[in-house]
């Protein structure tokens, strides 16, 4: 079935916004024109092209060559790819239910093509060819890549397989693209299905809140149309509840639900679905010759090996656990002390924000509601930006011009110093019921050198959930926003200085556990007094963060650090046990999540919850057998930043080398030759386990 006929769109495709030459600032989208039935045609056409892009490599009667296989494949179906890019990242943060009915009608069509060229004995035997005489080729760097990832592709998709095995590849791949989808949009509906609205007779339910936090309610509410203060199950919303409110009967109602998304019986159930998801990864991985999912995996990243993997989160969680324990214990016994609930208080995971940041409070005289006024979301952003500058000598600058799919939305040209256009940067900042939860960077457009040498710069799109303004109030950022747009930021960056021929190795199309290198570095800037002083600034009066308040948040960087360290290897740990299965699970979801992560397990076990459910990370997101990656990538970051603190957090040689070597290479070389380019060693994890336990 054509997927025109979804949408009954007689349009012609000429006059498709998706299709037509753009004549735009930099052949960015027509996002004002695009309308839901302007996608189906351009999918249909779009792959019409692309399959006839592949079938003159595969009929070329010419003898296969890297000009004529490789190169020629690698920049075939770029429009496919366009109108792709723009569908699935709008699908993520401005979706509709016909966007989603629309996306699980399109996934296996693309799901298809893809098997269709992975799968094609002809084009196998051209890119083998081209391949087995790699040696006798006079390739540059770049391109012996290229060939090597092109060939690896290929033999790890089921080409190398018999008919009847590649029929099942199709089948598997087909099912399992499908199922990933749908556990997103589950946990997407899931989010946005629960809320708890305080009337105002209640008042007295949010009498003790900071203003800023009554303020965000008041907007939540005026926004779902109650009256009084709600409070939902997106992070920047629960999270201040949760931090704040003293009434423990709400927190624990919120927290269950938030934590129980998806596990429940109903149309948003996950259980199966992951079930369903690890043993199709399980079945692909043993088609094509490996003992688990993992194995699979883990062959194209940095650590090689599960057992790598494996033993790198055991001494992790075996240097840490027992530093974690004491955190617990220290805010456990506080609470205890408090008095607040009593002698016989047990502290529950939903009282853990609220007493850490009441303790946080005492001991370093540090709260939220102090640090917030200084990090208003538009001060925040000139001083990252200006961080940018200093480092690398880049301005943004905003262009109206430029159409955004939402008002949320704007677009800035990215320049370097010698006025040279880096790219445009896409930020959307604050959470709506059509957008998922989290934060994340992706791109509308690659950065790729078209066939005729011209440079095609990268459309890159930073996305976010942070405290949204109020009428009285612009947006104030928590000290985790405040991390997490570094974080984002340093994903952009690596967007937007690619460099490089072939869009398939630039930017961040790296190895899934060096991808988080150029994000986590960048976070440690937020403790950073000299970086401090240019961003954070008090939105009413202007003034400078004091210096007693930068010294206090400099003290209470590592607050928990332990505590927060184990929690993620916990996720770590649940990835790795999902996709190391050598069997089909018929263990109960919540119970294998509880027994695999018992050593991790810090907060007291809640029965009725668990986090696999909507761990969408791994299950619709493409860190399966990844999530590790985020503490890999941490002790990268820990050990580079080194240099930064030796030499100086501005100092533009390092950031130049960091460019150079990292930011701009792209997947153009193996990581680990990048990472020991820049910093004149293999990092170690005593650097990261040295700043956690300090």
């Amino acid at each position: 079935m054509a997927l025109a006929t979804l949408c009954g769109c007689g349009d012609s495709i000429d006059n498709n916004p998706l299709i037509r030459e753009k004549k735009t600032p930099h052949g960015t989208p027509l996002f004002n024109e695009i309308e839901l039935k302007h996608y189906a045609p351009a999918f249909d056409y779009a792959l019409k092209i692309a399959r006839e892009e592949v079938k003159a490599i595969t009929e070329n009667p010419e003898k296969p060559t890297f000009e004529n296989t490789i190169e020629a494949l690698e920049r075939s179906g770029s429009k496919l790819n366009e109108v792709s890019a723009i569908f699935f990242n709008l699908n993520e943060c401005e979706t509709s239910d016909q966007m989603q009915e629309l996306a699980l009608e399109i996934q296996p069509e693309l799901v298809a093509f893809s098997n269709d060229i992975t799968l094609d004995p002809k084009l196998f035997e051209r890119v083998k060819t081209v391949y087995e005489n790699r040696d006798s080729l006079d390739l540059d760097n770049e391109q012996r890549m290229l060939l090597e990832k092109t060939y690896k592709n290929f033999s790890r998709s089921g080409a190398a397989l018999n008919d009847a095995d590649k029929e099942t590849y199709r089948q598997l791949s087909s099912e399992l693209s499908s199922l990933s989808l749908q556990f997103g949009q589950n946990v997407l509906a899931a989010t946005n299905a629960f809320a708890i609205n305080i009337p105002p007779d209640q008042a007295e339910k949010v009498a003790e809140l900071p203003d800023f936090v009554k303020e965000g309610m008041a907007a939540e509410a005026k926004a779902r149309g109650e009256e009084g203060w709600s409070v939902t199950l997106q992070y920047a919303s629960m999270s201040p509840f949760l931090t704040y409110s003293s009434n423990r009967e709400l927190k624990e109602q919120l927290w269950k639900k938030y934590n129980s998304r998806c596990l429940e019986e109903g149309e948003n159930d996950n259980r199966a679905i992951i079930r369903r998801i690890t043993e199709l990864r399980l079945e692909i991985a043993r088609l094509l010759g490996y003992d688990t999912f993992a194995d699979y995996v883990l062959e194209e990243r940095m650590a090689q090996s599960a057992p790598t993997v494996n033993d790198f989160l055991d001494e992790l969680l075996t240097a840490t656990i027992s530093y974690a324990r004491n955190d617990f214990n220290t805010v456990a016994d506080y609470a205890r002390k408090s008095g607040i609930y009593g002698a016989d208080f047990e502290l529950m995971p939903w009282d853990w924000a609220y007493f850490s940041e009441k303790y946080k409070n005492e001991k370093y005289a540090l709260n939220e509601e102090e640090i917030k006024p200084y990090l208003q979301l538009e001060n925040v952003k000139k001083g990252i930006f200006s961080l940018a500058e200093k480092l690398y000598g880049i301005r943004f600058v905003e262009n109206p011009e430029i159409e955004v799919y939402h008002p949320d939305v704007t677009a800035y040209e990215v320049f370097d110093e010698n006025n040279n256009f880096i790219g445009v940067l896409y930020m959307d900042f604050f959470p709506r019921a059509s957008k998922r939860g989290g934060a994340w960077m992706t791109n509308f457009r690659e950065m790729y050198t078209s066939k005729d040498g011209e440079e095609v710069r990268p459309l890159v799109s930073m996305c976010g959930n942070f405290t949204k303004p109020t009428d009285t109030t612009p947006s104030l950022l928590t000290f985790d926003e405040f991390s997490t747009f570094l974080h984002e930021f340093g994903h952009c960056l690596h967007g937007l200085f690619a460099q490089g021929k072939y869009a398939s190795l630039t930017g961040t199309n790296v190895y899934r556990d060096f991808v988080e290198l150029p994000s986590q570095i960048m976070e440690n800037w937020a403790t950073e007094e000299e970086f401090l002083d240019i961003c954070a600034v008090h939105y009413q009066t202007g003034e400078k963060m004091p210096r007693e308040l930068i010294d206090k948040i400099v003290a209470a960087k590592n607050y928990l650090a332990a505590y927060a360290n184990v929690r993620q290897l916990s996720f770590g740990i649940t990835d790795m046990a999902w996709h190391s299965i050598t069997a089909p699970v018929d263990e109960e979801v919540e119970s294998f999540e509880k027994r695999v992560t018992a050593e991790a397990q810090i907060l007291p076990a809640v029965a009725g919850t668990a986090m696999s459910p909507s761990f969408t990370h791994i299950f619709s997101g493409g860190y399966a057998a990844g999530y590790y990656s985020y503490k890999w990538s941490e002790v990268l970051a820990a050990d580079g930043f080194s240099l930064f603190k030796e030499k100086g957090i501005f100092n533009r040689d390092v950031a130049q080398s960091f460019r150079e070597n990292i930011l701009s290479k792209g997947g153009s070389e193996h990581p680990m030759e990048l990472y020991v380019r820049f910093r004149g060693h293999k990092p170690e994890t005593k650097a990261l386990i040295d700043k956690i336990i300090e």
